[in-house]
């Protein structure tokens, strides 16, 4: 492969490690802040579920992502997934959860903007949309799973050493299946705006399995998140698991279940495609925030025991930089690309 290419991809890994520095904390951050799980553990797990995820179902948020921009050069996809990474690892450093969504969506305009190139207003309302939707079906779920995990409670006769022991398998399936839903979800935020010039050729695996260039493209950005996972995730998983609500240990399983859901229902080419096939409207296949979801499930939570508990503060820190990385990520980018071509000569657009 041309050294010229892999330089270009390290963008994207780039991303995908501040990806899993970052969000990770979205799957494992409550159940490692209540300390129900070990922080190695929850890489571990994390880390291997996130690859699966990318690999097996990440195909369906990567077209709607493609619409908004198509980036159609190397160092102009490079310098996207730069802006964005650079974006997330400054929120990450605050020890903020925030969105790789948002950041490369803004990366995206960014190179819209700097190349002249239209913006599909229509896929950037849809994604706007669901930054709104994606926290409040967050909260809707996890309110109704909290309401229906006491009552069962209340029922069960479990000495308190089974309910330990039943909470901490409860939290690393529920985060296996996160971590699952994360990979398949936002693996178009770190290898999206590389599909339409992907490096790689298909692999022939015996007669009938084919390792697609994309799915090659998809376990380099899932590696690259699990790193991201290992090296540089703590200190946002005890944002999210400590400082935004006291969890218990059955709500941080409840949190995660809903994050999950809303994750993967983003995510599920299947349930649109079923959904479209009984006449009723298909659940727009885009990336959504992670970050959204969980602190939309914890607000949820708090909201039911009365809102009290919920460090309000920190909530809206969090919000500020939600509404921060899209324009940072842009202005990045717009910098990265006029240092591309005008110093390094470089090709960001056909």
């Amino acid at each position: 492969m041309d050294l010229a290419i892999v330089i270009f991809l390290l963008g994207g890994l780039f991303l995908g490690w501040s990806l899993g520095a970052n969000d990770a904390a979205n799957v494992f951050g409550t159940a490692v802040g209540t300390r129900m799980v070990r922080f190695k553990t929850a890489a571990i797990v994390c880390s291997i579920f996130i690859i699966l995820g990318a690999v097996i179902s990440g195909t369906g948020t990567t077209e709607t992502l493609g619409k908004l921009g198509a980036i159609n050069a190397l160092p102009g996809a490079f310098a996207a997934c730069v802006a964005a990474g650079l974006s997330v690892y400054i929120m990450t450093k605050f020890g903020l959860p925030v969105s790789t969504t948002q950041a490369i969506v803004g990366a995206i305009v960014g190179w819209n903007l700097y190349t002249g190139s239209s913006t599909n207003i229509k896929v950037l309302l849809t994604i706007l949309s669901t930054w709104i939707l994606c926290p409040i079906i967050a909260a809707l779920i996890a309110m109704l799973f909290f309401i229906l995990t006491k009552k069962l409670l209340k029922n069960t006769t479990w000495h308190i050493l089974r309910l330990d022991a039943n909470t901490r398998t409860a939290l690393l399936i529920a985060g296996a299946f996160g971590a699952y839903s994360l990979g398949a979800n936002n693996i178009a935020n770190v290898m999206g705006v590389f599909v339409p010039i992907a490096p790689f050729a298909d692999i022939q695996l015996g007669s009938f399995l084919t390792f697609s260039s994309k799915e090659q493209l998809f376990l380099l950005g899932g590696i690259a998140i699990a790193v991201g996972v290992f090296t540089y995730s703590k200190k946002v998983m005890f944002t999210v698991g400590n400082d935004l609500l006291k969890l218990s240990p059955v709500a941080a399983f409840i949190v995660v279940i809903a994050h999950s859901i809303v994750l993967f229902l983003f995510a599920s080419q299947g349930i649109s495609h079923f959904l479209n096939s009984i006449h009723l409207p298909a659940i727009p296949l885009v990336p959504v925030s992670s970050s959204q979801a969980i602190v939309g499930a914890v607000i949820g939570i708090g909201i039911l025991k009365g809102g009290k508990e919920v460090q309000w503060n920190i909530a809206g820190k969090i919000t500020i930089g939600w509404f921060l990385l899209p324009v940072i990520a842009a202005l990045i980018s717009f910098v990265v690309l006029f240092v591309l071509q005008n110093i390094f000569n470089q090709t960001v657009y056909f």
